[in-house]
């Protein structure tokens, strides 16, 4: 048995043991609100117990995510207006469960590269850390520039590398923009550390139009393009000869995603690659057993409302 508090158990404490005091002044009255209290406070602490009898997928895969967040990435020019990043993170969802028992890794870049999750086989943690990528701002922005993860790629495989002897696999997501004036370098020095994987292009060559969200108001505006003659809305369009470029360094496909069906022969090729074992699960399986602290709450609830209903009658 182990818990896994929803509200940290000191903090929980300090709001529990306030509001009983103030019930003991008239505990008799309160007596139902004090057991409330109580029962409360044991659901927050969510009480689990092992499943010794779960098993789970594991294969030979280590799926790296390398994702361009820069402020172009909130380009309305995917299907039905929504933004090139709101399309990437279902995109990646559905990869993380179409290889399921994968260890998966997410690496971010815009003004620099970081390693959002090390390789890990817990896909709730991978989901969350997808949910939270959010566009750098733009008064942050300094440029967008497709050699800031290379280093940081470069890294992270050849550590994985060492621990185990793995499929590695790498995506490499983005619109292939650069505007801070540099110069593409080669990827070709990660070709030997992958065995396969694709670059995702998203955006259109038309192009889309950016918003961001003000820090104060907390309201979205499109954002203003004042280096030309004209003062008018910015527009990001997808530079897909970097995309192939960096595509053909690494020996790799490069697919321009405009749903996600494209990416579904990459997937089956890659699972061909795969060997899947059931292992247990000993270790990461719990079930929850709060539900059962329900009943009695909302027993407690129907007494105290039938006793308020008696007493305004």
């Amino acid at each position: 048995m182990t818990l896994f508090p929803i509200i940290p158990i000191w903090i929980m404490s300090i709001i529990c043991i306030f509001l009983i005091i103030i019930s003991l002044k008239n505990y008799k009255k309160n007596i139902i609100d004090i057991l409330l209290i109580i029962l409360l406070f044991v659901v927050n602490l969510r009480i689990m117990y092992k499943n010794d009898n779960s098993y789970a997928t594991d294969n030979n895969l280590d799926v790296l995510f390398v994702i361009d967040n820069t402020i172009s990435m909130n380009a309305e020019d995917y299907k039905d207006n929504n933004t090139r990043l709101s399309a990437l993170k279902n995109d990646c969802q559905y990869i993380i469960n179409e290889l399921n028992g994968s260890r998966f890794s997410i690496i971010t870049f815009n003004n620099t590269a970081k390693i959002n999750i090390p390789f890990t086989n817990d896909i709730n943690i991978t989901y969350e850390s997808l949910d939270i990528i959010t566009p750098i701002s733009n008064i942050q922005a300094k440029g967008s520039s497709l050699n800031t993860p290379l280093e940081t790629i470069i890294e992270t495989l050849e550590y994985a590398e060492k621990k185990n002897d793995r499929k590695k696999i790498i995506f490499f997501i983005s619109d292939g923009e650069i505007t801070d004036d540099s110069t593409l370098k080669s990827y070709q020095e990660i070709r030997n550390l992958i065995t396969n994987g694709a670059v995702l292009g998203y955006g259109t060559t038309n192009g889309g139009y950016m918003k961001e969200k003000d820090m104060i108001t907390k309201k979205e505006t499109y954002i203003m393009d004042s280096s030309g003659l004209k003062y008018e809305k910015a527009k990001s369009k997808i530079d897909e000869i970097n995309l192939k470029k960096i595509a053909e360094d690494m020996n790799i496909e490069y697919i321009h995603m405009e749903n996600q069906n494209n990416v579904n022969k990459k997937l089956k090729e890659i699972r061909n690659l795969s060997h899947t074992e059931y292992k247990s699960n000993k270790k990461q399986a719990y079930n929850d057993i709060y539900f059962i602290f329900i009943i009695p709450i909302l027993i407690l609830l129907l007494l105290k409302y039938r006793n308020l209903k008696g007493n305004l009658l």
